[in-house]
């Protein structure tokens, strides 16, 4: 068996992540099927897929302190468990509950793994590659919400959705076990950097008491909740209400939106390396303001595929905003500086998911089950809305950026 190494364990995250994107996207094209099958309408929709959001938020600041104190070779694997288990409970579910339950298990079990990450990459890469390895990461990563776009709805005519996430539950463990056995929490040589006892309490306590902190939370909040409400959820809805598409017409424009995140995931790290994070996190966020904008005004098929590209590669630079605390705080805070920062951005995706279809369930659907185009216009305005606010007041982060 080859020994753990910076490219096993790259490699090994990655996949996992991969997972992680996959199962939070994958309602988006499945919701049809959903909503028929168990009679579910836009708030039980928006409420039940958000609960990954919701479970993966809660599980976030003890596992930043785990992780801080164990490292994450076993505590992203342990929590993946749950994440299988889930999958085949979401996948055997008959009713609208034990979807529900189904579907927070997942998010339990998915919530360690890009802190667990960004936790390995912090001691097996140095501070000039972090940004750089963990967009790439990123990335790749996020190209599941690729598998869950065209292919998905293909896998979904084959053998259907409970099929998809029965399958899902064993490849889960699989990728688990090989976070055990190929990676390590330091490089061969280094020890592990052990908090001093009473830490656990004083470090929460210097990441929610600094200031720069909380200039990046709330925009995290909308720019992450945002994207990832709209890609792993109201995208596919969007489609299906104002052009009446069928399954794979909406997974190929599904696919588009995705391409576009990944590209932003593996491209901005490598620029914010060159150009500064601030910079780069503010003219990403412009972009994404703009276009939920242009989308907000529903525009022929033809324009909104291309929207809907540049709407997940500007929003895919919200990443950075979680590699932000790897150079705001010391080695010893970083897992819950980075899992803490990971509350707001998976919080937001809770919320604004679960809101979003509030907004949209006030207008009555037509004779064919359809939302009209202006209860998805409001709800794409309020997101705008709420990023541009969070922008403006991020803003001063460039100024202390250009400072160092």
């Amino acid at each position: 068996m080859p020994k753990p190494n910076p490219v096993s364990v790259f490699l090994c995250f990655a996949a996992a992540y991969f997972l992680s994107y996959f199962y939070r996207s994958a309602n988006a094209v499945i919701a049809p099927d959903l909503a028929t099958e168990l009679q579910l309408n836009a708030e039980q929709l928006g409420l039940m897929t958000s609960l990954f959001f919701a479970a993966f938020a809660l599980v976030q600041i003890p596992l930043g302190v785990l992780l801080d104190r164990n490292g994450p070779r076993w505590v992203t694997p342990v929590l993946m468990l749950c994440g299988a288990v889930g999958s085949l409970v979401f996948a055997a579910a008959p009713s609208f509950p034990i979807l529900a339950l189904g579907r927070a298990l997942i998010g339990v079990g998915m919530a360690g793994i890009l802190m667990g990450a960004l936790k390995a990459f912090g001691q097996w890469f140095s501070a000039q590659r972090f940004s750089t390895v963990s967009g790439l990461m990123t990335g790749l990563g996020s190209s599941g919400a690729i598998l869950a776009a065209t292919p998905l709805a293909w896998l979904n005519e084959l053998i259907g959705w409970r099929g998809v996430f029965a399958w899902g539950a064993l490849v889960v463990l699989i990728v688990a076990a090989a976070i055990v056995l190929f990676t390590r929490n330091t490089p061969p040589g280094q020890s592990w950097p052990q908090p001093p006892p009473g830490h656990v309490w004083a470090g929460l306590r210097a990441v929610f008491t600094n200031g720069r902190f909380w200039r990046l939370a709330p925009l995290i909040f909308f720019t992450n909740g945002s994207i990832l409400a709209f890609q792993g959820l109201w995208a596919g809805p969007y489609l299906f209400d104002i052009f009446q598409v069928d399954n794979v017409t909406a997974g190929n424009v599904l696919f588009l939106l995705s391409l576009g995140v990944t590209l932003g995931f593996l491209t901005s790290g490598w620029l914010a390396d060159r150009f500064g994070l601030a910079q780069v996190v503010v003219s990403g966020m412009t972009a994404f303001v703009l276009c939920q904008a242009a989308l907000a005004f529903t525009p022929p098929l033809e324009i909104v595929r291309p929207l809907m590209f540049l709407f997940g590669l500007s929003g895919g630079f919200s990443v950075l905003l979680l590699v932000q605390p790897r150079f705001l705080f010391p080695p010893e805070l970083t897992g819950r500086a980075a899992t803490a920062t990971n509350v707001f951005a998976i919080g937001g995706t809770f919320i604004l998911q679960a809101l979003m279809g509030l907004i949209i369930g006030q207008w009555a659907r037509d004779a064919a089950g359809h939302y009209p185009p202006e209860a998805h216009a409001a709800a794409l305005w309020f997101t705008a809305a709420g990023t541009l606010v969070t922008l403006l007041w991020y803003g001063p982060m460039m100024k202390i950026e250009s400072k160092k």
